[in-house]
């Protein structure tokens, strides 16, 4: 059987398209990002067509959302099946079963001992905002430690802590203000100009040696943030010291490690969770994006001692509704049974192929990622490092117009992120495609 293509039959964008982008000027919010101009009416697996016609290949999987493709016959049943029985009732007022069944799992499934306890919120941003408030209401203290280069979310709480661009700030200070930034673990830029594993984490002693010495007090300092692998800051992955490091940091000064696991999570790094990779645990877990295969679901999953706030503490009307807890239970049941082992094989075989890229092309300063979370990293050079933000776009976007879906991350970084269905036939078009578009920019 022909290995499946995309298929472009109309100029990019098409005639539907073109209206319906005038229409989205008049009428939608100039605050979202838009890379390119897809718009996108089905989709099946890792394969996407827009309201012309167009067929594409999506390495996007809606920003590492979709988990287990675009409408997984599996999840669109259970789907159907309970909205047929329950839609809403509020998990803040009443119960649900699948609220229960939902968190019993992940109690199971999240890294450390069952005894745990779940907070449902709708995003990642509401999980991050519930976690800042259990560390506020456990600890009383008021600062935080996060990291450059972090997003944890665009609410004001999660704002605070997220630090990745410039432009997703500015203007809305004053923001939190007892949120201090420390440098991220980003080995091949690090800011201290030293090489792993010399430099016995300085990244890490700077924040007991310099950052609680002399700018904020370790007893005042409620919990620290962390992405496991850093998302939009560039899909930076940290060396195998850093998170341990953390965490025994945390315990020096009683202060809460809370694992960032949005887009990192359920899966995508070939272990369901990110931080499994590097043998340590946190105090609690942020999860979001791929849990429910793209319908809206947050969580905040903390040791049971720790989530012991009263009534009325926090809460979210539509946080963990039925729909959305069916869809996730489904999709962990489908991470477990194959897709999980599905993303780390295909992981491996991306990367071997991307470093051998990076062998020909003096442009591709690094290659880095565990499983289906994936950075190239684009540079004038390889002595100077230099970010080329305009030819990344340029191959995003000329990727497009050959049929592959591509999104950035950091200054200059290639995201390779599809959904963990994907095969390797699929996976080798997708690479072949991301190939072309770069000697296409680079004029090779």
């Amino acid at each position: 059987m022909a290995t499946q293509r995309p298929k472009i039959i109309s100029e990019l964008p098409g005639p539907e398209a073109r209206r319906l982008l005038k229409l989205d000027s008049k009428y939608i919010s100039p605050s979202y990002t838009r890379s390119y101009p897809a718009v996108i009416k089905k989709g099946k697996g890792v394969w996407v067509t827009d309201v012309d016609g167009n067929e594409f290949l999506d390495f996007t999987s809606g920003i590492a959302v979709l988990s287990t493709g675009h409408c997984h016959p599996e999840i669109t049943k259970v789907i159907k099946e309970q909205t047929d029985k329950l839609i809403h009732m509020s998990g803040t007022d009443f119960y649900y079963p699948y609220q229960i069944e939902l968190a019993e799992k992940l109690a199971e499934i999240v890294p450390g001992g069952k005894n745990k306890k779940v907070f449902f919120g709708n995003s990642g941003a509401e999980a991050i905002e519930c976690a800042m408030k259990l560390a506020r209401y456990q600890k009383r203290r008021p600062r935080y430690i996060a990291f450059t280069g972090a997003f944890h979310g665009r609410t004001f709480g999660a704002l605070s802590l997220t630090s990745s661009k410039a432009g997703q700030r500015r203007y809305f200070g004053p923001l939190l203000p007892d949120v201090t930034h420390v440098p991220y673990a980003y080995c091949y830029r690090c800011p201290f100009n030293l090489s792993y594993p010399s430099c016995n984490l300085e990244c890490v002693k700077y924040i007991d040696e310099v950052v609680f010495k002399k700018v904020a007090p370790p007893e005042e300092i409620s919990a620290i943030f962390v992405e496991p692998i850093q998302g939009e800051g560039g899909y930076v992955v940290p060396p195998p010291g850093f998170l341990p490091a953390l965490r025994d940091l945390g315990k020096k000064y009683d202060i809460l490690l809370v694992d960032d696991e949005v887009q990192s999570g359920m899966g995508r790094t070939g272990r369901m969770f990110a931080i499994e990779h590097f043998n340590t645990k946190a105090d609690m877990y942020c999860i979001a994006k791929g849990i429910a295969s793209g319908l809206p679901l947050g969580v905040c999953v903390a040791n049971a001692g720790l989530m012991t706030w009263p009534p009325g503490a926090h809460a979210s009307t539509f946080g963990g509704n039925p729909v959305s807890c069916a869809a996730a239970l489904k999709t962990i049941e489908l991470l477990e049974n194959g897709l999980i082992e599905n993303a780390s094989r295909l992981g491996e075989i991306a990367l071997k192929r991307l470093n051998e890229l990076k062998e020909h092309y003096e442009f591709i300063g690094d290659v880095r990622g565990k499983g289906l979370m994936i950075g190239v990293e684009l540079v004038s050079d390889r002595k100077s490092k230099n970010p080329i933000k305009d030819k990344r776009d340029a191959v995003i976007y000329e990727a497009f117009k050959q049929g592959l879906l591509l999104l950035g991350a950091g200054e200059s970084v290639v995201r390779i992120i599809p959904a963990l269905v994907i095969s390797e036939e699929e996976l080798q078009t997708g690479l072949d495609i991301f190939e072309s578009a770069i000697k296409k920019v680079f004029k090779l």
